[in-house]
């Protein structure tokens, strides 16, 4: 068992992945002043529909992009691995923002290169029809599922389903699947010309109260 600072949100955080948030609630000002000073890592855990769910994806301080006069930040945060909580507390002992018990989870990153490639292929077909210019790197050349997991319309939810299928083949099928369904008509065209449009975007995402 390890013992991590926690900062719940309606977000889902992959290994690897580059995200960007805003902090303005004092709490989470306070975590993100003690993870600057101590070079401490913490854990972003998915809350859907006002429930927090048990896993979660730990994420290194990248950079203080901004400061403000108020105290507020922008930040840049890596993810890293992805945990499972055992024991939630909402408030750290001594601490303002929660904190947990949490065990560490290895997913599985043998991905099938071929099936990566029909991922790669679709995704990009789908993006040539909706006018999106997102770079994707080649299924031989780093690609992993996670690079494309907030984009490709998916609901909270599904990204979610994403972090819990730590098995490679189940991963890639989940999201084949979903590629070869998807009408870029419909809902999933629309969010992702929601997530094309928030690129670099310092997401303003409130906590909630438990």
């Amino acid at each position: 068992m390890y013992t991590l600072p926690l900062f719940p949100l309606q977000l889902v955080v992959y290994p690897g992945e580059t995200v960007n948030l805003h902090i303005f609630e004092p709490r989470y000002r306070q975590l993100l002043r003690e993870a600057e000073a101590e070079g401490t890592n913490f854990g972003i855990p998915t809350v859907i529909e006002g429930a927090l769910r048990p896993l979660g994806g730990e994420v290194r301080l990248a950079e203080v992009v901004n400061r403000y006069p108020d105290g507020e930040s922008d930040i840049r945060v890596v993810g890293s691995r992805i945990f499972r909580i055992l024991d939630f507390q909402r408030e750290a002992p001594g601490k303002p923002f929660p904190g947990g018990e949490v065990e560490f989870i290895e997913p599985d990153l043998e991905e099938d290169p071929g099936v990566n490639h029909q991922i790669v292929e679709l995704t990009r077909a789908i993006y040539r029809k909706l006018n999106i210019e997102r770079l994707i790197r080649e299924a031989d050349a780093g690609f992993t599922t996670y690079d494309v997991a907030h984009h490709v319309g998916f609901t909270l939810e599904q990204e979610y389903m994403i972090l819990t299928l730590t098995d490679a083949a189940t991963r890639q099928q989940f999201l084949l699947e979903h590629l070869l369904q998807v009408d870029p008509r419909l809902g999933e065209g629309r969010r992702m010309l929601e997530r094309a449009s928030l690129n670099g975007h310092f997401q303003h995402l409130s906590p909630p109260d438990f």
